[in-house]
């Protein structure tokens, strides 16, 4: 039979409430005799406090939601960049005795839904468009601890972090003008309610005017992240522009895919075209051939998400301005020099 509170307070001697406040950490009123005597009883018999009276006593349900974008039956595991974020972040709240919770969202009412009935301290919103977060409310959040990652909403109930997306464009832009590359394409998603792609679109734009390079919008094409539309993007780029010799993308997945559709259609990278990615995921370090990209610190992304989470929970100030973590340019074998004319 499982040991009870009740049973560690009739050998120790003392009230049940004097016991249920050791076990729970509120021992300011305790003596240390009496703190040390039930503890070596809890220890003895060999007591576990179930979570669910930890969370009551502490009025803390130590759930933490991450909320992510989901499409229909899509896995949420095909992205490899939020397969490491979501292991960074749960690592950062296992280390404070928090459990996260994963939650794909098809639709933009699910986000009230689950931050008005999962009992969540906090929660993460990782990949949403702006303007969903935008129109989140007071009346939706309620008490619990919101952040955005990788977000530009102007909402002011959404603590918000993310990278230097505007100066990663810029580093990856300038390496290839640096090679000597003059016809430079963008690929990534629409970015009308998503400021980090248009981020990213504002600093190649920056860099090619800066460079005296014309715009050119033929060269900028929406394509959505994925290793499937990559390799079509990639065919469909080899055969309609060949004087492309060089490729910014706005991640890795697609950057990869872009390389397999270019090598299919007989295009040799980076022999022929140029290719940068962004994100730095793992897969970047292991493909053929290995990609050129931008790395983010996402280790330090998730530990100020969690940390930003934590001074709220405390009562805290809200930080005055959102936070932004520095990126850098990590050069492999996907960017070389155009091809000679």
């Amino acid at each position: 039979m499982a040991v009870t509170l009740k049973d560690i307070a009739a050998e120790a001697g003392v009230s049940l409430m004097t016991v249920s406040n050791v076990v729970n950490g509120k021992q300011a009123r305790v003596s240390a005799a009496t703190r040390e005597r039930i503890m070596r009883i809890v220890k003895d018999r060999g007591y576990v406090p179930s979570a669910s009276a930890r969370s009551l006593a502490a009025r803390s349900s130590r759930l933490v939601g991450l909320l992510v974008p989901a499409a229909g039956e899509a896995s949420l595991t095909i992205d490899p960049h939020t397969v490491e974020v979501v292991g960074m972040l749960e690592r950062e709240l296992r280390r404070l005795d928090y459990h996260l919770m994963l939650r794909g969202i098809a639709h933009r009412a699910e986000i009230t839904e689950a931050l008005k009935s999962w009992n969540l301290d906090g929660a993460i919103l990782l990949g949403f468009q702006d303007a969903e977060i935008d129109r989140l409310d007071a009346g939706a959040i309620g008490d619990v601890a919101l952040v955005a990652m990788d977000s530009y909403s102007a909402n002011p109930l959404a603590l918000e972090v993310r990278s230097d997306d505007f100066g990663g464009a810029e580093l990856a832009v300038r390496h290839l003008v640096s090679l000597g590359h003059r016809r430079i394409a963008f690929a990534g998603p629409g970015f009308s309610d998503t400021g980090v792609v248009r981020e990213r679109f504002e600093g190649y734009r920056k860099v090619l005017a800066e460079s005296g390079i014309e715009f050119d919008p033929e060269l900028v094409s929406t394509v959505e992240i994925s290793y499937a539309d990559g390799a079509a993007h990639g065919r469909r780029l080899a055969a309609e522009r060949p004087d492309v010799t060089a490729v910014f993308t706005t991640a890795d997945l697609l950057a990869i895919g872009l390389v397999e559709g270019l090598a299919a259609a007989g295009r040799s990278v980076p022999g022929d075209v140029s290719v940068v990615g962004y994100d730095n995921a793992d897969i970047a370090a292991h493909v053929t051939p290995k990609l050129t990209t931008i790395a983010q610190d996402l280790p330090g992304k998730a530990a100020e998400a969690v940390r930003l989470m934590m001074n709220h929970l405390a009562g805290h100030p809200r930080p005055a301005q959102s936070t932004s973590l520095s990126v850098k340019l990590i050069e492999r074998d996907t960017a070389a020099p155009p091809p000679a004319t």
